[in-house]
């Protein structure tokens, strides 16, 4: 049986990482060893920054809501309590939102939390 050789799979394999590594500065760009390095780890910053990046958008759009309550006199939590009484259910993206582009609509959820709050106290 003759002898099979992987030398076409092999390039394409290192073909695969260095033109994954195209933008790298220095030898990071072109040579296979260091642009694999470089590859691998920017896979795991990737892979990790998926996940953080929605925990920092979450911060965010707390800090927005809680900035939009303290306006009409209520904390973050106060607010986000009164709004689960009252059986309103909105993501904290959408109210975020509302706070920033929509302060009437806004300013009535807040009624709606305050009151919660007042008929349960």
């Amino acid at each position: 049986m003759s002898r099979s050789r992987s030398a076409v799979a092999s390039r394409a394999r290192r073909k695969k990482v260095v033109a994954r590594a195209k933008g790298y500065q220095g030898r990071s760009s072109n040579n296979f060893r260091l642009a694999k390095q470089r590859t691998d780890k920017a896979l795991q910053y990737a892979y990790r920054d998926r996940r953080t990046k929605k925990r920092s958008f979450r911060r965010l759009w707390i800090q927005r809501i809680n900035a939009g309550a303290r306006l009409h006199g209520l904390t973050y939590s106060q607010f986000m309590n009164g709004l689960s009484k009252a059986g309103v259910e909105i993501d904290r993206k959408v109210l975020s939102d509302l706070a920033i582009t929509e302060p009437d609509s806004f300013k009535s959820l807040v009624e709606q939390a305050q009151a919660a709050l007042a008929s349960t106290a």
